[in-house]
C-alpha cells in the first residue's frame, strides 16, 4: 500500500531544508512513507514525523527534521527542550527538531544535518566533503 504524500513541494521550510541537504555530496531525495527523506546511501534526514506521547498516541509534527546526532552532541540535545524523540526513528538514535519555529537557527540545522550525514555517508563522499571544506 502506497502512502499518500504528507508534504507540499512548495513548503518554504522544506525548500530551505532541501538546500541544506543538497549542498552535501551525493545526496538523493526519495519519498518514503509519504515523507521526503534525504540519503547518502542510507537515510540521514527526514522531513516530517511524529512524537510518540504514549502507546497509540502520537503528536504529528509535519515540519520536523528527523536526524541522527553525533553521540558527542546527544547529551546537550537531550537537555534542550526544542528537541524530541521521534516515533519510529527514536529507538535507533533519531532525534527531531520542529523547523516551523520562527526562531530556528539554520546554521544549527546545517550542523545537525552535516553530523547526521557523516554517520551514514560512504568514505568517498566524506572525502569529497572534507576536500571542499579543507
Amino acid at each position: 500500500m502506497t502512502h499518500p504524500p504528507m508534504f507540499s513541494d512548495d513548503d518554504p521550510v522544506l525548500v530551505r531544508l532541501r538546500d541544506v541537504c543538497r549542498a552535501l555530496p551525493g545526496v538523493e531525495e526519495r519519498v518514503s512513507h509519504g515523507r521526503p527523506t534525504f540519503r547518502a546511501g542510507k537515510i540521514f534526514a527526514v522531513y516530517g514525523g511524529s512524537e510518540k506521547l504514549s502507546p497509540g498516541n502520537h503528536r504529528q509534527v509535519p515540519s520536523a527534521l528527523i536526524f541522527t546526532p553525533d553521540p558527542v552532541d546527544l547529551p546537550a540535545i537531550e537537555e534542550d527542550e526544542r528537541f524530541f524523540v521521534p516515533a519510529y526513528y527514536g529507538p535507533y538514535g533519531g532525534r527531531a527538531l520542529d523547523l516551523a519555529d520562527p526562531g530556528v537557527d539554520w546554521a544549527e540545522v546545517a550542523e545537525l544535518v552535516d553530523a547526521s550525514y557523516r554517520r551514514v555517508a560512504p568514505k568517498r563522499l566524506l572525502a569529497e566533503l572534507d576536500a571542499r571544506d579543507g
